[in-house]
C-alpha cells in the first residue's frame, strides 16, 4: 500500500506547482481551523471568512517560497489568531490593511494578554526544536491526537509516529536542562541538573540517583525543575499551549476532539471564492496575492481532475481586486494539454504614500564605561502603508553592540531589548542592520539595542540611523553622544506596559528601647538611623535568616512581568548574594549580584548590587508578598541595610507607553547638593510620566530632599507626602518606617529638556535607580 503523503510533501508539491496538494492540506486542518475560529469569533459566517482568509495568505506565503516546511497544522493555528486580531484592528481603525497584507508566521504570534509567555524556559525549549519534532509534540502531546491519526500528517506509521514522539520528547527535555544549566544560579546546581535527563529515563546508577534525591528535596528550585521533566507533557500543554492557540486554547482543543472530518474535493475553493465576493474591498487587498495564487489553483484543478468547480449554483470569476504593493509569484500550473484560460491580473488602485519620521538616541544616556541601550523609534505619518523596513543604525565611536547573543548561517544575530514588535537585527560593521515588515499609516514602531561605551570613548556626535522603504529614506541623528556622567539605562521597552517597585529595610532600631516603637510606627522624633545602633530586622521568624524583611508588590489586572530586577544596598560590608523568596515559595533562592558599585559616603564604604530576576518575578506569574534576607551589612549607628524589587509589566489594560529602567549608583549630597540626569529617548515636553525610585540612606527628619522631572519639585505617593523632604524613609508594599531606604512614586509631566534631578540641600543620600513610564502614542 502507498504511504500517505506527509504535509512536508504536500508543502513541496504546492511549491513545485501541484495546486490540488493544497487541497489535501486544506481536508486534513481545516477541522483545527474552524475550531479555533470558533472560539474567537462569533457566527458561522464570520468563522468561516476567517478561515478562507487564513488558508489564502499561507497559500500566498507558499507560492512566495515562505511558509511552513513541515508543522503545517502550528503554522495555521497562528494564522488564524493573527487574521482576527488584524481584522479586528482594521475594524477598530487602529491599523490600515497595509500593514497586514503580509507578514510570515515562522514564530508564534503571541496574543497581548500572554505576552511573556515566549520567554519560558518551557517555550524556548519547544521553539528550539527542529519543526518535525515540534509538530509531532503539537500533534501527540498538546491535541491529544492518537499516533494513527497524526501518521497520514507525518508520512510515517502508528509505530513510527510513537518512536518520532520519543525522541522528540528527549530533545525537548534536553533543551529545556540546557537552559536551566546556563541559567542556574548556584554552583552546587549544575552536577545535578546534568544528571536529571538520566535521572528521568532511569539510567542513573543507584548512588547517583540518590544524590539527586538528596539534592532536589532541599533545593526548590531543582524539585520544580525535575517536576518539569518528569511531566514535560503537561508543561507543553501549559505552556505551548496558549503560546501557539492563545488564551482559548483549552476551548480549542475541546471543540477540536469533537469535530469530525472535513470535506474534500475543491470545496476549498469555492469556500475560498465564496468569502471573496463577500469580503469588503479593504479584505481584498490583503488577500490579493492569494486571489492569483488560487485563481491558478481553479485552473490546475479543472485541468488534473476534468470537474468543473460548482456547488449548488455556478461560481463566477471573481472580480479582479487591487494588488498590494508586493511581488507575487502563483504557483506554477501544471503541463496539461491544453491552456488554461488567462486569468486578468489584478487592477491597480491608487493608495496612499507613506511618510516616515524617524528619531533616535541613547535611552538615559550613554555613559563611559558602562552598558547601555540605543533606542531608533519610527512613526508613518502619511496616509498609506510603507514598505518593507530596514535600518541601519550607526554607532559612535567607543560604542559597540553588547554581545551578538548567537550565530545563525554565519551571521551574528543580535537580541533586541524588550517587547519589540517584529524587528529583527544583524551586526553589520560596528553597528547593526535591523528589518521589518511594513509600517500601517499612522502607526509608530521602535527597536532598542544594547551597547557597551568604552571608559575612552570621545564626547560628540551621537548614534545615527538611516532607513530605506522602497522609494522612501529617512535619516535621523541623536542630539547628544557619550557623555562623562549620567544614567544609563538597564532596561527599555515600548508597548501597553507599567513599572512598579517595592522594597523595604533590613536594619531597624532595638524595639526594646524607648522610642523605637513609635519610630518604626513613622511617629515621634527619632525616625533616622543616625540616632539609633542600628540592628537587623527579621520579620520572617526563620531560623535560616538573620535578617529578613517583606514587601507586597501588586501588579495591574491581567498584566505579566517582561522584565525584573533586584537591588539591594548597605553600609560597611562588601557585596555579595542576597536571599529572595518569591510569592508562593515556600524557600528562600540565592540570587548573586550581575553588577556591583561600591562607593564611598561620609561615614564610610557603601555598595549597589542589581541582579536580574525576570526569570523569577515570571515564574511567580501574580503579585503578592515578596522576602528578601541576608545582605551583606554592618550593624550599629548611622548604618542603612535594604532592598528593592522593580518589576515593568505588560497588560491590554494599560495605555500605550515607553518604559526605561536607569540607575547609577551616586552619592547626592555636600559638595554635590544637586545631579541632573538626562531622559534622553523618551516623549517630547508635557507627556504624563511615572517614575519609581529607589534610593539609600535618606533620613525622615533632614529637611531639602527635592525631585523633579522638568516641571518643578514633585509630591511623593507615601510617607509624609512632602515635597521638600521626599527620602523620608518610607518604601512601596511595606508598612511603617524603613530606615534609610526609599522606595517612591512621583508623578508628573516631563519638561522640555527632559530629566531627573534630584537635590539635597542638607541630608546625603545613595541613588539608586528610576524606572519610568511616560505615555506616548502607538
Amino acid at each position: 500500500m502507498e504511504s500517505p503523503r506527509s504535509d512536508a510533501d504536500l508543502l513541496k508539491e504546492v511549491r513545485a506547482g501541484d495546486a490540488t496538494a493544497y487541497g489535501r492540506l486544506y481536508e486534513r486542518h481545516v477541522a483545527a481551523a474552524r475550531a479555533l475560529a470558533r472560539q474567537l469569533v462569533r457566527g458561522e459566517s464570520e468563522v468561516e471568512d476567517v478561515v478562507a482568509e487564513s488558508f489564502t495568505k499561507i497559500l500566498d506565503l507558499v507560492g512566495r517560497g515562505g511558509g511552513p516546511e513541515s508543522g503545517f497544522r502550528t503554522y495555521l493555528l497562528t494564522v488564524v489568531r493573527r487574521t482576527v486580531y488584524d481584522r479586528g484592528r482594521v475594524e477598530s481603525r487602529q491599523v490600515t490593511t497595509g500593514e497586514i497584507e503580509r507578514y510570515d508566521a515562522g514564530v508564534p504570534f503571541v496574543d497581548p494578554a500572554l505576552v511573556g509567555l515566549e520567554r519560558s524556559m518551557i517555550s524556548r525549549a519547544f521553539l528550539s526544536l527542529p519543526e518535525r519534532w515540534r509538530a509531532v509534540l503539537w500533534h501527540t502531546e498538546v491535541e491529544k491526537c492518537k499516533p494513527a491519526e497524526v501518521a497520514p500528517l507525518l508520512g510515517l506509521s502508528a509505530n513510527g509516529v510513537a518512536a518520532l514522539a520519543y525522541r522528540a520528547r528527549e530533545g525537548l527535555r534536553q533543551a529545556y536542562l540546557q537552559m536551566h544549566l546556563r541559567a542556574a544560579p548556584q554552583h552546587e546546581c549544575r552536577p545535578v541538573l546534568g544528571k536529571m535527563g538520566a535521572y528521568v529515563r532511569g539510567g542513573l546508577a543507584r548512588r547517583d540517583s540518590r544524590a539527586v534525591d538528596d539534592h532536589v528535596n532541599d533545593c526548590e528550585e531543582c524539585h520544580g525543575v525535575l517536576l518539569e521533566l518528569t511531566d514535560v507533557n503537561r508543561g507543553l500543554r501549559v505552556i505551548v499551549g496558549p503560546l501557539i492557540a492563545g488564551p482559548v486554547f483549552s476551548g480549542y482543543a475541546a471543540a477540536l476532539a469533537k469535530t469530525g472530518a472535513a470535506g474534500g474535493g475543491a470545496g476549498w475553493l469555492l469556500r475560498l471564492f465564496g468569502w471573496l465576493r463577500r469580503a469588503p474591498s479593504r479584505q481584498q487587498v490583503v488577500a490579493a496575492g492569494g486571489v492569483a495564487v488560487a485563481s491558478a489553483a481553479v485552473a490546475a484543478f479543472v485541468l488534473v481532475s476534468g470537474e468543473s468547480p460548482v456547488a449548488e449554483r455556478p461560481v463566477a470569476t471573481p472580480t479582479p481586486v487591487a494588488q498590494p504593493p508586493v511581488s507575487v509569484r502563483p504557483v506554477p500550473l501544471p503541463v496539461a494539454s491544453e491552456p488554461p484560460a488567462r486569468v486578468p491580473p489584478p487592477r491597480k488602485e491608487p493608495r496612499g504614500r507613506a511618510r516616515l519620521r524617524a528619531t533616535i538616541g541613547a535611552l538615559g544616556a550613554l555613559v563611559r564605561a558602562q552598558p547601555g541601550i540605543v533606542g531608533m523609534r519610527l512613526r508613518n505619518d502619511g496616509d498609506g502603508p510603507s514598505g518593507e523596513l530596514a535600518a541601519t543604525v550607526e554607532l559612535p565611536p567607543g560604542v559597540t553592540l553588547l554581545p551578538p547573543a548567537r550565530r545563525g548561517h554565519g551571521v551574528a544575530l543580535l537580541e533586541p531589548v524588550g517587547t519589540v514588535d517584529g524587528w529583527s537585527c544583524r551586526q553589520a560593521g560596528q553597528g547593526a542592520r535591523c528589518a521589518r515588515q511594513p509600517l500601517a499609516a499612522g502607526q509608530g514602531t521602535a527597536v532598542f539595542l544594547r551597547v557597551l561605551v568604552s571608559e575612552l570613548a570621545p564626547e560628540g556626535a551621537g548614534p545615527a540611523v538611516r532607513v530605506d522603504a522602497d522609494d522612501l529614506h529617512v535619516n535621523a541623528r541623536a542630539a547628544q553622544g557619550v557623555r562623562t556622567v549620567g544614567a544609563s539605562a538597564r532596561f527599555a521597552t515600548e508597548g501597553r506596559v507599567a513599572v512598579r517597585a517595592i522594597g523595604n529595610t533590613l536594619l531597624s532600631c532595638p524595639e526594646e528601647h524607648d522610642g523605637c516603637p513609635e519610630a518604626r510606627r513613622r511617629q515621634g522624633d527619632q525616625r533616622d538611623n543616625d540616632l539609633w545602633p542600628m540592628i537587623p530586622l527579621d520579620q520572617d521568624a526563620s531560623p535560616a535568616t538573620s535578617a529578613s524583611s517583606a514587601a507586597r508588590l501588586t501588579l495591574p489586572k491581567d498584566s505579566r512581568v517582561v522584565w525584573a530586577g533586584l537591588y539591594w544596598s548597605a553600609s560597611g560590608a562588601a557585596a555579595g548574594p542576597v536571599k529572595v523568596r518569591a510569592p508562593g515559595r515556600r524557600t528562600y533562592v540565592s540570587v548573586r549580584p550581575d553588577h556591583v558599585t561600591a562607593l564611598d559616603m561620609p561615614l564610610g564604604p557603601a555598595y549597589q548590587a542589581f541582579a536580574d530576576v525576570t526569570a523569577l518575578a515570571g515564574q511567580a506569574r501574580q503579585g503578592g508578598l515578596w522576602w528578601a534576607a541576608d545582605a551583606p551589612m554592618a550593624e550599629g549607628a548611622s548604618s542603612h541595610a535594604g532592598w528593592s524589587l522593580v518589576v515593568v509589566v505588560t497588560g491590554p489594560r494599560q495605555p500605550y507607553s515607553q518604559a526605561v529602567v536607569l540607575d547609577t549608583a551616586t552619592v547626592i549630597g555636600g559638595a554635590d547638593r544637586k545631579v541632573r540626569m538626562p531622559l534622553g529617548g523618551l516623549s517630547p515636553a508635557a507627556a504624563p510620566a511615572r517614575a519609581e525610585l529607589v534610593t539609600w540612606e535618606g533620613d525622615a527628619d533632614l529637611q531639602g530632599d527635592k525631585v523633579s522631572l522638568g516641571t518643578g519639585a514633585i509630591v511623593p505617593e507615601g510617607g509624609d507626602r512632602e515635597r521638600a523632604n521626599v527620602f523620608d524613609g518610607s518604601a512601596n508594599g511595606a508598612g511603617g518606617m524603613t530606615f534609610g531606604v526609599d522606595v517612591d512614586t512621583v508623578d508628573a509631566e516631563l519638561g522640555r529638556d527632559p530629566a531627573l534631578t534630584i537635590v539635597t540641600d542638607k541630608d546625603v543620600v545613595l541613588f539608586g535607580a528610576a524606572a519610568l513610564t511616560v505615555r506616548a502614542r502607538s
